[in-house]
């Protein structure tokens, strides 16, 4: 989920050059948005799923066409209306939803041995849909038309203009696919975790740690770099306490971002 949740994040920055801070808040309210279908109109939770995705494109058309657009050379701006993005939603589903914990009905059922463990059949099936996905969107971006158009987007703006390619156009599926792969993200997680208005937090600052990892203009490394974080936060709470855990897997981060600034499979930004 991790990976996901970063590869929506980099198709944003890698697109439209913009540093989406209103990620997180994005993944919260796919989540919510799935536990109210489900909850409020007994839906299914694979429709309510379903159903989820289809909203999420309306919130990626709409943030790319009012939101982002406008201000893809003004970093403060973008900065300001991510922060109004995030106040705003956090706030809207505080007043909804209340501060309390909650969390969607399971997707699947049961669980499964391996190696004498006993594994939630949730998270075989939440890890199955997010390697499809991502094996999905690899090959979206390399062997098809508007995915090569989008890695020319993200290698040279100006030059993709100058080769006819429509930039505002590809840049709103790229919003589109962004925001589908947070909220699917969000709704997975929702299930076999909890939902609190201020999980997208906790959830941007893991996205950051994988593309900055992996490093500006790589999707394929986000692959690699979300194994390595959500590989530490399963070794390390056994070993050490909540907050210790938290801040050796950060400080891990930090030391391999001072030997590779740059990231272990991008470029320098």
């Amino acid at each position: 989920m991790y990976m996901l949740a970063a590869l929506g994040f980099a198709f944003i920055f890698n697109m439209l050059g913009i540093i989406n801070f209103a990620h997180g808040s994005i993944y919260m309210l796919g989540a919510y948005i799935c536990y109210t279908l489900v909850e409020a109109l007994c839906i299914n939770s694979w429709l309510a799923l379903f159903l989820t995705v289809i909203i999420s494109f309306g919130i990626g058309l709409i943030l790319e066409r009012i939101c982002f657009r406008p201000f893809v050379k003004d970093f403060t701006r973008v900065v300001m209306v991510c922060v109004a993005i995030i106040v705003i939603s956090q706030t809207t589903v505080n007043i909804l939803a209340g501060t309390k914990t909650q969390a969607i009905r399971p997707f699947v059922l049961g669980t499964v041995s391996f190696l004498s463990q006993t594994i939630s059949l949730e998270r075989v099936v939440t890890l199955a849909i997010g390697l499809c996905l991502l094996a999905l969107i690899v090959f979206f971006v390399r062997r098809t038309t508007i995915g090569m158009q989008m890695e020319a987007i993200a290698q040279n703006r100006t030059g993709a203009e100058l080769q006819g390619i429509y930039v505002h156009r590809v840049s709103a599926y790229a919003s589109v696919i962004g925001c589908a792969l947070a909220v699917i993200a969000g709704s997975l997680m929702g299930a076999y975790l909890t939902l609190t208005p201020s999980m997208g937090g906790t959830m941007l600052g893991k996205v950051l740690m994988v593309v900055m990892l992996a490093g500006a203009g790589s999707t394929g490394g986000i692959f690699i770099t979300g194994l390595v974080v959500g590989g530490l936060d399963a070794i390390l709470p056994i070993v050490l306490s909540g907050a210790t855990s938290d801040a050796v897997a950060v400080g891990a981060i930090i030391v391999l971002l001072l030997i590779r600034p740059q990231g272990f499979f991008g470029h320098e930004a």
